[in-house]
């Protein structure tokens, strides 16, 4: 049987009814649509006949049968090409399990008590050390530490935490195939059982996220990661959302994850609410493929074209800064007609997200003169968030973006964006620029979608 299919999970959820994801019907001529937004989210009236389409996830369509607990229990029990996870922790000593930081949903709260007990099961005295993944990312905060794992865990358990210029915790492991230098955390190469847990979602240049992305750059070295998202390879068509084949990013990775000894992931697929609808445990590789498969099955949809696309980066803490909303950007890119218009809603509760990011427009305030430095650095001359920057002035070369968001129109206006208040205001802006009535095409979730 091929294991990359997930036909294990097919009894965990159940199809739920609705009519128009994301819309809400307000007459025979008006249509409410909602995209999420920080913890809540934004509505706005359009003309029916003006709606393309409407493009979402079955993420939004699926109820789970069983208890999220349950599900994440029933893949653990029926590991994917691997032994059970207690019996892998016989003998172990030193458990690292790596976990993600504040700007992925991870439910942790359920799967990292399920995942300490099946290393206990089968080893009582293990000794075992959570490791946050941040790659690039600031440290969590104690309270962002607290609402990940609850109180008990927080308590109870060794926490730490990645920090990728640490070079006291950081071993080099020898050389990428991209021939990059691999350098990853110490603790995780000197464990004797390594474990990850994580979520799978679409990815804007890796494919998909989850499996191997703990490693590189979950727990690697900054220069590693700089080195795996070098120009060349942010702009080569396969680095690109549910693209693994062929992918040079994700060939980086997951040559990252076997020199690790990276033995047994738990991840999860998460539905709109962020609630866990399917649950793949086993092999890095195979139970991440199957996940994959699963996940495209669900979320990728047909491409509707238009002059102006409306979307959203799934809420918080996925919209907690605009340097994380050019992933949603991305789906709006790959519908929207030459010339036109991306409006996103991204509440950017913590403003811009990276100073690389932001002050790169310091030096270059035109996107074209942007992109074309960044083109011409090689490997080993890629700069802090290049990659974000290259895709995002990518988008900025071809469409007006506006942005409705909590953040200061001045960030805004200086990431050559256009600010808006509400959705009602970006819509008018849009037409404003290109006439009324044009086409829109609403995205709500822009990262929850592959768009082929």
């Amino acid at each position: 049987m091929d294991r990359r299919r997930p036909t294990a999970v097919a009894p965990w959820y159940r199809p739920a009814f609705i009519c128009r994801a994301g819309i809400r019907g307000m007459g025979d001529d008006v249509l409410r649509i909602e995209i999420p937004y920080g913890s809540s989210s934004l509505s706005c009236e359009i003309d029916d006949l003006r709606v393309r389409g409407v493009l979402r996830a079955q993420t939004g369509r699926l109820e789970a049968d069983l208890p999220q607990e349950t599900i994440v229990e029933q893949s653990l029990t029926a590991p994917i090409a691997s032994r059970p996870l207690a019996a892998l922790a016989e003998g172990k000593r030193r458990v690292v399990i790596i976990t993600s930081d504040h700007t992925r949903p991870v439910p942790s709260r359920i799967t990292m008590p399920l995942l300490l007990a099946e290393v206990r099961r089968g080893n009582p005295g293990a000794d075992i050390s959570i490791l946050v993944a941040t790659g690039g990312h600031r440290r969590m905060t104690r309270e962002e530490r607290a609402a990940r794992f609850g109180p008990d865990i927080c308590a109870g358990e060794k926490i730490f935490v990645h920090d990728c210029e640490d070079s006291s915790n950081l071993v080099s492991a020898g050389i990428l195939p991209s021939g990059g230098e691999l350098v990853l955390n110490r603790m995780a190469l000197e464990a004797d059982l390594l474990v990850a847990e994580g979520f799978i979602e679409p990815h804007f240049f890796a494919g998909f996220s989850g499996g191997r992305k703990a490693i590189l750059p979950g727990i690697a070295g900054y220069k590693t990661v700089l080195a795996n998202h070098c120009a060349e390879f942010i702009s080569d068509s396969r680095s690109r959302t549910g693209i693994l084949d062929g992918n040079p990013i994700h060939a980086d990775m997951l040559h990252a994850s076997a020199v690790s000894g990276l033995a047994f992931i738990l991840n999860v697929v998460l539905d709109a609410e962020k609630r866990v609808i399917a649950s793949f445990a086993g092999h890095p590789n195979e139970a991440h493929l199957a996940g994959c498969e699963f996940l495209r099955s669900i979320a990728e949809v047909e491409r509707t074209t238009a002059d102006i696309i409306i979307t959203g980066n799934g809420g918080y803490p996925l919209d907690q800064n605009l340097y994380q909303s050019v992933k949603c950007m991305t789906a709006a890119e790959a519908c929207a007609n030459p010339g036109g218009v991306i409006i996103v809603a991204c509440e950017a509760r913590d403003g811009h997200g990276g100073e690389a990011f932001y002050n790169t427009f310091e030096r270059v305030r035109l996107p074209s003169g942007i992109l074309s430095e960044i083109e011409t650095r090689d490997r080993g001359g890629t700069l802090p968030d290049q990659w974000q920057i290259q895709i995002f002035v990518r988008i900025l070369n071809k469409h007006r973006v506006i942005m409705v968001t909590e953040a200061p129109a001045e960030m805004i206006e200086h990431l050559n964006m256009i600010y808006a208040r509400s959705l009602e205001e970006a819509l008018r802006i849009a037409d404003g620029m290109l006439g009324e009535d044009r086409p829109v095409t609403v995205i709500p979730d822009g990262v929850s979608v592959i768009v082929p």
